[in-house]
């Protein structure tokens, strides 16, 4: 009988548990916090990136619209933090596909969580969960003129 009561409490511990695992907060925080930061604007160099609806030059040619979508471990890190990782991942990537295509740019980045479109000049969203946190975008990787950079 005590062994049963001891299986039931598990059990429900375990339900309760996986519940509070399942957290995803979406969040919206300032782009210029991971595009300004010196280390991370280190790696991103040779690429520029154009968020929303922000001027750019003249586009010389366009290697058409790409997508990422990158996670993160976020176990034991703020949401912000792991965001910032996620949306550093993210960035990443998009910088390789330029490079590897030829590009320089990739203009009219929009968050793209969970295939829902934010765009916005000044902040990205990212899903945030207990072990987790992930960063989605699409952006058109192109070539601008080199002098106006």
């Amino acid at each position: 009988m005590y062994a049963r009561l001891q299986f039931g409490l598990v059990v429900v511990l375990l339900l309760f548990s996986i519940d509070a695992n399942a957290r995803d907060t979406r969040h919206r925080f300032p782009i210029s916090d991971v595009v300004n930061n010196p280390e991370y604007s280190q790696r991103l160099r040779g690429v520029s990136f154009y968020f929303g609806d922000q001027p750019h030059p003249k586009i010389e040619k366009s290697y058409g619209e790409w997508k990422t979508n990158k996670k993160t471990n976020a176990f034991n890190k703020t949401d912000e933090f792991a965001c910032q990782w996620a949306m550093l991942s993210a960035l990443l990537s998009l910088h390789k596909r330029a490079i590897d295509l030829g590009g320089n740019a990739v203009i009219g980045i929009k968050s793209n969580y969970k295939n829902q479109v934010f765009e916005s000049e000044e902040h990205y969203e990212c899903g945030a969960g207990a072990l987790m946190a992930g960063v989605a975008f699409k952006g058109v990787v192109v070539e601008l003129p080199q002098s106006n950079q």
